[in-house]
Formats: structure tokens, sequence, C-alpha cells
């Protein structure tokens, strides 16, 4: 993994971005100069416009596959299968935008001869890549092999996490050895024994990284032996880090107030918060006037299905606990809670209407939203507004879960593109998790990221309620 803008992108992937944009680049080139092969000679005026051609072919074909989810490291999750689903899809996608640009710019025009070469070698250059990538990655020679100090519940969850087929791809467990008790809760066929000191252990089974999973150190943690692999070469990494690093999520039960102060990340700034306000006032000003006739249908099918009112207002705690009213179309029968009762929305929930349903999987019900954006009550991106009453109540069984209000929340998130509809007080716990992480390590970069994979939530229909 290697960390970009503090947020952690696989090697593999970065790989494939890199010989993907060569792979492009060279495409349009390639295409033009044969299509004039029969000449003898390429036109000054085609060569003047190849760059700018081949820039915008670029950008064009990978920011579609990136909206069908194909530079994010949880695409291999589908097997072959998916991937190549996604590449169809994606692809597609380009192939569109680029025909219509280059037919509605006549001063970028391509000729269809070029453009279907270009086309051709692009489509199978970037699916040879990934293959390629494909194979490459699951080779155990190229995994980072990983010694797990412990036995215990915490050492569990690291098996947990290597059932992503995406984690799996970059960590292999060698073994786990026990130092904090005699209850064992891993694979007993992987605990290693007491095999000579912990340097020897590691240079045995080729160990390239040691992961802390211990929750009591005092007098059990071989300090000396530790500092001992870390002069050889060898990495290592506390329990929260790894899941920080693999999964994107801080593990609230390895979270202290030490390490959240000492760590890296929890940055603030003018100079950030603004960039960010001139970002969410761009981009809401134009979502408005994209998205008008999409809300105005909406709203003319709720009014025909359950009658008025067309929009659902709701108190919700935003940055700093400052509680604002959201929008969103209503989606649910106007009677959803007779009591006066928050009650969390469920899977199948027989309160949402016919109409809703439809809304809710398209997030359309989300749409009104973006006047809170303009506001400036909320951003595009950052952790969901919770209810003033589930606030409360997670606040007392939550640790730390006030600090997701230390950023202004958004429309969509990390945790919402990372993990299903939360319903429940273990959903918020997941969800809180991706919430810390995008509160430490959130950017610009992680912002756009965040956005692109919304696309795919949408396009999927991930997590819809």
């Amino acid at each position: 993994m290697i960390r970009f803008f503090g947020h952690y992108i696989p090697k593999s992937i970065l790989l494939i971005l890199i010989l993907e944009f060569s792979i492009f680049m060279a495409a349009i080139h390639i295409g033009d100069q044969l299509r004039w092969l029969p000449v003898g000679h390429v036109p000054s005026e085609e060569l003047e416009n190849i760059m700018p051609r081949a820039v915008i072919f670029t950008v064009v074909m990978m920011a579609s596959l990136m909206t069908f989810g194909l530079y994010d490291a949880g695409e291999w999750e589908g097997g072959l299968r998916g991937m190549m689903l996604r590449f169809a899809g994606g692809t597609t996608l380009g192939f569109v935008l680029m025909t219509l640009f280059f037919y509605l710019v006549p001063g970028y025009f391509l000729g269809r001869g070029a453009f279907a070469i270009a086309f051709a070698l692009a489509v199978t250059g970037s699916l040879m890549v990934r293959l390629f990538v494909f194979r490459w990655a699951d080779m155990d020679a190229l995994k980072r092999r990983v010694l797990v100090l412990g036995t215990g519940s915490r050492s569990a969850r690291i098996g947990k996490l290597l059932e992503k087929r995406s984690v799996a791809q970059r960590l292999a467990i060698v073994g786990y050895l026990p130092l904090d008790g005699v209850h064992h809760y891993v694979d007993h066929s992987g605990i290693l024994e007491d095999e000579g000191t912990l340097l020897e252990i590691c240079r045995r089974h080729a160990v390239s990284e040691i992961v802390i999973a211990i929750r009591d150190r005092r007098g059990t943690l071989p300090l000396e032996e530790l500092l001992e692999c870390r002069l050889t070469g060898i990495r290592i990494t506390e329990l929260s880090s790894l899941f920080e690093r693999e999964a994107g999520q801080l593990q609230l039960e390895s979270l202290n107030a030490g390490l959240m102060i000492h760590s890296e990340g929890f940055q603030a700034g003018i100079a950030r918060d603004l960039n960010k306000r001139i970002f969410d006032l761009c981009a809401s000003s134009l979502l408005l006037l994209l998205t008008l006739p999409v809300m105005a249908v909406a709203a003319l099918l709720i009014v025909a299905e359950s009658g008025f009112p067309v929009i659902y207002r709701q108190e919700r705690v935003g940055q700093a606990g400052k509680p604002f009213t959201i929008f969103k179309f209503r989606s649910m029968r106007a009677d959803a809670e007779k009591g006066g009762v928050p009650i969390w929305a469920a899977k199948d929930d027989d309160r949402v209407t016919r109409m809703g349903k439809i809304i809710r999987k398209l997030r359309i019900d989300e749409l009104p939203q973006i006047f809170n954006v303009f506001k400036g009550d909320m951003s595009f991106v950052g952790p969901r507004p919770e209810r003033p009453y589930f606030v409360e109540q997670l606040s007392k069984e939550i640790p730390y879960f006030k600090f997701r209000h230390s950023v202004k929340p958004g429309i969509t998130g990390w945790a919402q593109v990372r993990y299903a509809y939360g319903a429940s007080i273990e959903d918020s716990i997941e969800k809180l998790q991706y919430d810390l992480y995008y509160v430490k390590n959130h950017s610009m970069f992680l912002d756009i990221m965040i956005l692109f994979q919304t696309i795919q939530v949408v396009l999927w229909g991930k997590g819809a309620r």
C-alpha cells in the first residue's frame, strides 16, 4: 500500500493507473498514425491536435472506468466475472462519451477509422493489463508475509479481514505467536510453536511485517526482540494501523486518546475549509441546474401517489453539534412515526411507499440536500448527519461518536460507499469506524474518490433501503 494525500492506495491499483494512462495516451497517437499509413504521412493539422485529443481520450476513459469501480481495490471481490462486467460497462460508457465529444466539438474531431483503431488498442491493452494484474496479485511470492503477535479475539479479527479477496491478495498470514494467555480464538493450525527468538522465527518464515494484536502488554510484549526485528528491516505495525491501511477504518477497540493525539491526520485549516466550500458552491450550483427536471418529475409522482408534503424536513446534527434542518423527498407514508419516537429504517420497511422505494434505490430522495450544501449546512462529502435523538443515544453507547461532528456532514461519505445502510447500534459502530477514518484523513483527493464511488453505489444499488 502507498499513502497518497493521507489515503492508502494498493500498489496493484497504482500500477494499473500508470499503465492504463500510458496505453490510452499511446492509443490515440498510434491510431492516428495507422489511419494515415496508406497516405504515407500525417497531415500537419492532425499533428497539432493529437496531444489534446489524447489527453481528453485518456481522461474520459479513465473517468468512465473509475465510475464503474475499476480503480477500487474492491473490484476484485466479485472475481474475474465481476471485473469483466464492470470493464464492459466502463469501456462502453467511455466509447459513448468519446463519440459524442468528437462529433459535437468539431475542432477536436477524430476520424472514424482512427478512433476505431485507437479505441480497439486502448480496450485490448487495458484488458491485458487487468488480466495480468488479476493473476499476478494472487501470487504468494508477491504478498507481504505477516506474523501476528497474539491469538486472542483481536488476532481473530485479522483472519476475518483476510476473507476479503482484495486484502488476501496483499497479505499472507504465516502464523500467530501466542503471548497473551491460553485462550486461542484463531485457527489452531496457524499457531506457531516456540521456535527460538522472534528474529529467528521471522527469518525462518520470511516474515516482512509483525502485527501487534495483544491487549495487555505489561510484561508480555518482547520489546527488545521487536527492536531487533525492526533494525533488520521488518515492519512493526499496531493492529489499529493495519486496519486503517487495509480496511480504511479506525478500529474503536484499538483507539485511545493518546494514539489520536500523536498520530498523523486529524488536521484542519482555513485553506482546506475554503477550498472545500468553493468546490461545494460550484458543484451544488451546477447540480441544481442539471437535476431540476429530475426533481420536478419526482415531486409530481410523489404527489400523485400519496399527496403532500413532497419535501420531508427533519432536524439533524451538523458540524460542532449544531442542529440544522435537512431536506429530502418524502419516501415514507406521512404517518411513518405516529408515536413521535424516531425509528430506525429497516430492510423492506413497510412504511416506504412504492415511489419511495424507487427514489431511494436511485438516491433521488437525497437530491434536495443539494440546497443544504448550497446553504453551507452540509458538504457533498462527509459523515452522514444523524437525528439528535440517535446522536444522544449513540454518544452514550459508542465511544468517540461525537468526533464525527468535527467536520461538516455530507450527502455521501466514506462509510456510505464502504458499508451497507446502517439500521442498528452495531451498524452505527461499524460505520463510525469508517467516519473516523475520513475525519483523520480527509482531503480533496479522498472526496473525489468518494464521489466516484458514490456513482458506483447508485449504479449497482448497494446499501439502499
